[in-house]
């Protein structure tokens, strides 16, 4: 079992102290991937690194009591709590500056970070949010891989499949979301 592990069993188990030791075990981990994440972004973006990653571990502790099984469901809901962090921040920005009009984009690049525009983020988030809605497995795949930048091992291993079922899922939610987005065009 690892630190990180036992640390989340703690915090489960009501550990107030644990949950002091959590950051300091996975923040590195965390502000690399938000780095990487909002370092495709358009110039002007306000939102940084490691106020992501704060926002996201708050949500990940806050008041509401967590349950993590390991390691990669930690960082699962953390991929989770980053992408709603930047699809609200990209529907803020498009409410704004574009009077809330949607612009569709073709999914063509693995990762959502080469996306130019919160617009095109928003597309995409709206496109996923229907795909859960029927087939919820093949959604969190493609989750992972386009928010969190997981490779197909990781995110198998992240949601507890094999690396078969992830890549059939992860080829099923990208033609799905592909046809979905050019057909809102």
């Amino acid at each position: 079992m690892s630190d990180v592990t036992r640390i989340l069993n703690a915090i489960e188990r009501g550990d107030a102290k644990a949950t002091e030791e959590l950051l300091p075990l996975v923040y590195e981990e965390l502000r690399v991937l938000a780095a990487q994440k909002l370092s495709h972004e358009a110039p002007g973006q306000t939102l940084q690194a490691t106020a992501l990653v704060h926002e996201a571990y708050l949500r990940l502790v806050g008041d509401e009591p967590q349950s993590w099984e390991n390691r990669g469901h930690f960082f699962a809901a953390a991929a989770e709590a980053m992408r709603r962090i930047l699809v609200d921040n990209a529907r803020r920005k498009q409410a704004r500056k574009s009077g809330g009009g949607q612009k569709r984009v073709p999914l063509d690049l693995v990762d959502v970070a080469d996306l130019a525009t919160p617009e095109e983020i928003v597309v995409l988030d709206d496109a996923l949010a229907r795909l859960a809605t029927e087939d919820p497995q093949a959604a969190e795949v493609a989750k992972l891989r386009l928010f969190a930048g997981l490779a197909i091992d990781q995110a198998a291993k992240a949601i507890g499949v094999s690396r078969a079922t992830a890549y059939r899922q992860w080829t099923y939610a990208r033609a799905w979301l592909r046809s979905e987005i050019q057909a809102g065009r």
